[in-house]
C-alpha cells in the first residue's frame, strides 16, 4: 500500500506540479534590445584565453656564504639594475684582501731582492768572476717568484670579488617580490630558494594559443608589414585591461591541441597585468570596411 501510494505522488506531481514549474518559467519576462542598422567599420578579433609571463624572471641569490646583515629592499618594491638589495657581513672578505695584500707584499720584496742579485751576477759574469750556471740558478729564482706573485695578485683580485659580492644588487629592473630570507640567517651561494624573485612587469608579455586554422590569416598579415593590435579583457569580456601588440608566432602546431602559441606585449604602465594572471586576450586581424 504504501509502495503504491508513492508511485501515484510521482506520477501526480510529473502530471501536474512538473507542468505548474514549467509554465512558472516560461512566463518570466525576457529582456529585449533594439538598435538602429547603420553603415560602419567592423574589427574582426580571434579570441584566446592568455597567460601573463614576464619578458625574463631572476631569482636574485648569494654568491658567497655569510651572515645576512641587511635588506635594504621593501616587499613589492620597483628596483633599477644595480640598486642595493641586502648585505651581508663584510668583514670576513676584508680579512681575507689583507691576507692576500700582505702575501702579494712579501712575495713582492723577495722578487726585488731577487732582480737586484740577478743583476749583480749578471755583472760578474761579464767580468768571468763566477760561472754562468750560478746566473742561470739566479734567473729560476726570479721567475719562480715572478710566477708566485701572480697567484698573489689572484688571490688578492679573488678577495676583492667576494667582498664586492657581499653586497647584493638588483641584476636587473623590475618587481620584487616577497622576501623570502630574513635578516640575522646565514645564507650560502648552494641555497636554492635565493633572496627575493624579481620580475620585470613593464613592459610585460602574454602568451596565448589559436585555432591553426586561423594562422594563415595572422601571417598573412604580418608577412605584410602590419603590427595586429591586441587587447586583454577581464574573463566576463565586460572590461579592457590594457592593449597592446602581436610580437612572435610560434614556428609549430600542437599536435595534440591543434593550436599555435602566440605571443603579444603589452606597456602594462598602469601595473594590472600579473605574472602567470590568465585572463582573455582579443587579436585584431581583420577590418571590415563599410558594413
Amino acid at each position: 500500500v504504501a509502495g503504491a501510494a508513492l508511485l501515484l505522488a510521482g506520477l501526480l506531481w510529473a502530471a501536474f506540479g512538473r507542468g505548474r514549474a514549467v509554465k512558472t518559467v516560461a512566463a518570466r519576462p525576457v529582456p529585449v534590445g533594439v538598435a538602429a542598422a547603420r553603415a560602419g567599420d567592423m574589427d574582426q578579433f580571434l579570441g584566446a584565453l592568455g597567460t601573463v609571463t614576464p619578458l625574463n624572471t631572476v631569482t636574485v641569490r648569494s654568491r658567497v656564504d655569510g651572515h645576512l646583515v641587511r635588506v635594504a629592499f621593501s616587499e613589492g618594491q620597483f628596483v633599477k639594475e644595480g640598486d642595493l638589495l641586502a648585505e651581508i657581513d663584510p668583514r670576513p672578505f676584508q680579512v681575507q684582501l689583507m691576507q692576500a695584500e700582505g702575501q702579494l707584499a712579501k712575495d713582492q720584496a723577495a722578487l726585488n731582492n731577487a732582480q737586484a742579485d740577478q743583476r749583480r751576477l749578471q755583472a760578474l759574469v761579464q767580468q768571468g768572476i763566477i760561472s754562468r750556471q750560478q746566473l742561470d740558478t739566479q734567473n729560476t729564482v726570479v721567475e719562480q717568484l715572478a710566477a708566485a706573485m701572480k697567484g698573489d695578485q689572484a688571490q688578492v683580485e679573488s678577495a676583492k670579488l667576494n667582498l664586492a659580492y657581499s653586497r647584493i644588487t638588483a641584476p636587473l629592473s623590475g618587481k620584487v617580490g616577497l622576501r623570502l630570507v630574513d635578516p640575522g640567517n646565514m645564507v650560502r651561494a648552494s641555497d636554492a630558494t635565493g633572496l627575493a624573485v624579481i620580475a620585470p612587469v613593464q613592459p610585460i608579455n602574454v602568451t596565448f594559443t589559436i585555432a591553426a586554422d586561423d594562422i594563415q590569416q595572422v601571417l598573412a598579415r604580418t608577412r605584410s608589414g602590419q603590427k595586429l593590435a591586441a587587447e586583454a579583457w577581464d574573463r566576463d569580456q565586460r572590461r579592457r585591461l590594457a592593449s597592446g601588440s602581436l610580437v612572435a608566432v610560434d614556428n609549430q602546431v600542437d599536435p595534440a591541441t591543434g593550436t599555435v602559441r602566440l605571443k603579444a606585449q603589452f606597456g602594462n604602465e598602469d601595473g594590472q597585468l600579473f605574472p602567470n594572471w590568465a585572463f582573455s586576450v582579443r587579436l585584431k586581424v581583420d577590418v571590415l570596411r563599410g558594413v
